[in-house]
């Protein structure tokens, strides 16, 4: 055994277990260090009773993870190209570093450049998620035996988007506009009669929309859901079916009708605006908030309250269930 002091260091060669055994070569920054790294292996052979070896370096990339998810897990989840697709860019954009070496502040540095760019909060929050997820999986499998570097960054805060939604008149005057464009204007009923997603009323086959029932598979939750639909309606799609699937895709028709309305809507609210004008009527005209949870698949109740306060007694329980009220002192 011997500790030397080398220009590039302090040289550590010794043998764990004897002249027999295995030999261990390492240079440390200070003689001190030497000599734990000698007592921490000697330490682990006594333990163990076997060879000490140091664990190899993992130098796969934050891309290589990225794939290692896809292949264990991810290709099993709904829209899984479109969320691949965003980690592979969230990927490039931080340099595909080594995954084990990223760090929140080099992630940090990365998202107040997405905020440069203009990219809304609820994006660059959906990135971090998407990448915390990545390495969540991974470890939960044993793939990879670190947590994710991330934890430590809470995301940012979003402001609360105003949701707009279609008042009477102008669901009148959107229908007529998209009178020239059948497709278009029946994929919006089924919208406004059902609160589905754009997607999930484009995909449905002749298959789903049986019994006056519209059936919505490969949902956003990943749930199916089946909605009863209107006579009329049902009629209309079962002259308009050919065979397979009902629709071509239709939404570049429905930006065109409402173009043509007076209808101003903000970014990102174009066909979105039918299911939240389904879900704003449907509570305005006394529907339960519990009804309506079921009927749009949301996961988790707090999604469903941002329509509450469009009750028409929204809050109104207040003025009969305080305590003034009951001791008849107001």
């Amino acid at each position: 055994m011997s500790i030397k002091q080398t220009k590039d260091g302090w040289k550590v060669d010794f043998r764990a277990g004897g002249a027999n055994g295995k030999r261990y070569r390492k240079t440390c920054r200070t003689k001190a260090e030497a000599e734990r790294y000698q007592k921490f292996v000697e330490a682990q052979h006594t333990t163990t009773g076997k060879p000490w070896e140091p664990r190899q370096s993992d130098t796969r990339r934050l891309s290589d993870l990225i794939d290692l998810w896809y292949k264990h897990h991810g290709q099993n989840l709904t829209y899984n190209q479109k969320r691949l697709s965003k980690l592979k860019n969230t990927a490039a954009g931080l340099g595909d570093p080594l995954a084990r070496e990223l760090t929140p502040a080099q992630y940090s540095a990365y998202r107040a450049e997405r905020i440069n760019q203009g990219r809304a909060i609820k994006t660059i929050n959906t990135e971090m998620i998407f990448i915390n997820a990545v390495y969540n999986q991974l470890q939960k499998i044993n793939v990879i035996d670190y947590p994710s570097p991330l934890l430590s960054l809470a995301k940012l805060k979003e402001k609360e988007k105003e949701m707009h939604y279609l008042e009477s008149t102008q669901i009148v005057e959107l229908l007529h506009a998209l009178k020239p464009y059948p497709n278009a204007e029946l994929i919006a009923r089924i919208c406004l009669e059902t609160g589905a997603r754009w997607g999930e009323a484009e995909n449905l086959t002749t298959g789903k929309t049986k019994n006056q029932k519209a059936t919505f598979t490969e949902t956003k939750s990943g749930k199916n859901r089946t909605i009863p639909i209107s006579s009329e309606l049902s009629k209309r799609l079962a002259e308009h079916a050919k065979s397979g699937q009902l629709f071509e895709p239709s939404a570049k028709h429905f930006y065109a009708a409402l173009d043509k309305t007076t209808i101003k809507l903000p970014k990102g609210q174009k066909t979105h605006v039918l299911r939240h004008t389904f879900a704003s009527h449907f509570i305005i005209n006394g529907g339960n908030i519990l009804t309506l949870q079921k009927i749009l698949g949301h996961s988790d109740i707090k999604m469903t309250l941002k329509y509450a306060h469009l009750a028409p007694d929204h809050l109104n329980d207040c003025l009969t269930f305080n305590p003034l009220n009951s001791l008849g002192l107001v």
